[in-house]
């Protein structure tokens, strides 16, 4: 058995579960690993983009869809993003050897992606309209001994700690980032902003030092409350995947940013990311959209000396430091309510 869950691998041989095309789901487990019963799996943003662009907003199809590739493949592995979420479940039992820390009862959101996690589902998702990325079921996922999970919060809703932990590598990462730049006081450019790991790491880089912040988002709605956050120093109106355009808005308001987090839902933000940085800054990607031999070649086509950092999902203290983040910042939890108004209405913490 291993840490890492290779055994769970049943194709192709010898790689790791992320990267296999099929996982063994059995509730059977072993010494290190953990069995959850599942109540809610959260789908990633660039993942639900794409299954409702491919099926045209059809809730029926893209549910259908989600039931076809767990059943494949017994996880759920979008095979276009490569992507796959996070659940919340009960944990139901522990194996004597796990490192975890878990116990049984403890009602937990996994850390890790769904696309690397061995599930199964029992009621063919018919609690779900395919609309959202939340998806109501009833099922089992397996974690192992290196596997990260959080024990729920008991002050937040749910909904709201699962958006929060979903993304929470984003404001660990960035706070990183700003905090080791060699200036003093970098300005932070996000895109994406008013989103979830956006606005986080609006947050997270004021806190580390930044001297400015800006925020780019698509739409007027989304500018007005970003605005209304306080998290920007400058709020700005654009399109992240516009490359001239976007260096065209920056240098009527100062010119590229020392430090650029792309934290969009769709592809095509590479070339814009890296000519919105300036030589010898840092470019952080986020997204699940993002295409990595775009960003190389890009940077390479533009004779453009950046640094490019893949988003890690997990650094050490990131759970808790984004769940400070939304207790402490009104302006974080502004945008989450925002975003989550009509689920959060009927959530209790």
């Amino acid at each position: 058995m291993s840490s890492l869950g290779t055994h769970r691998v049943l194709e192709p041989a010898g790689v790791l579960p992320q990267a296999a095309w099929r996982l063994d789901p059995d509730p059977a487990i072993a010494d290190d690993e953990v069995l959850v019963c599942l109540e809610v799996l959260n789908l990633d943003a660039a993942s639900y983009r794409q299954l409702n662009e491919a099926h045209h907003g059809d809730g029926d199809a893209i549910r259908d869809q989600v039931c076809a590739i767990i059943d494949e493949r017994g996880k759920m592995h979008n095979p276009v993003t490569g992507s796959g979420g996070m659940l919340i479940g009960r944990v139901q039992a522990v194996g004597a050897d796990s490192p975890l820390g878990l116990r049984p009862g403890d009602r937990i959101a996994t850390l890790v992606s769904l696309s690397l996690t061995p599930l199964a589902v029992y009621d063919g998702l018919l609690g779900w309209d395919g609309l959202s990325e939340r998806i109501p079921t009833s099922g089992h996922a397996v974690l192992f001994g290196r596997s990260i999970a959080a024990v729920l919060p008991e002050d937040l809703p749910d909904e709201l700690a699962l958006s929060v932990l979903d993304v929470c590598g984003a404001p660990a990462l960035t706070e990183r980032v700003v905090r080791s730049s060699p200036l003093p006081a970098p300005t932070v450019l996000v895109l994406g902003a008013a989103g979830k790991s956006g606005s986080l790491s609006m947050a997270a880089a004021r806190r580390a030092g930044a001297g400015r912040v800006i925020g780019l988002v698509p739409t007027e709605a989304e500018l007005r409350a970003l605005e209304a956050s306080g998290l920007a120093d400058l709020a700005l109106l654009g399109d992240a995947r516009d490359p001239l355009g976007l260096a065209s808005l920056l240098d009527a308001h100062g010119g590229p940013a020392d430090i650029t987090v792309v934290c969009t839902d769709v592809p095509g933000c590479e070339h814009p990311a890296i000519l919105a940085t300036r030589d010898g800054g840092t470019v952080v990607y986020f997204s699940m959209a993002t295409s990595f031999p775009a960003a190389a070649l890009g940077a390479e086509g533009m004779a453009r000396d950046v640094t490019m950092l893949i988003g890690n999902g997990y650094t050490p203290g990131h759970a808790a430091l984004a769940l400070d983040l939304v207790r402490q910042e009104p302006g974080v939890r502004a945008l989450f309510d925002h975003r989550l108004g009509h689920v959060l209405a009927g959530s209790t913490a």
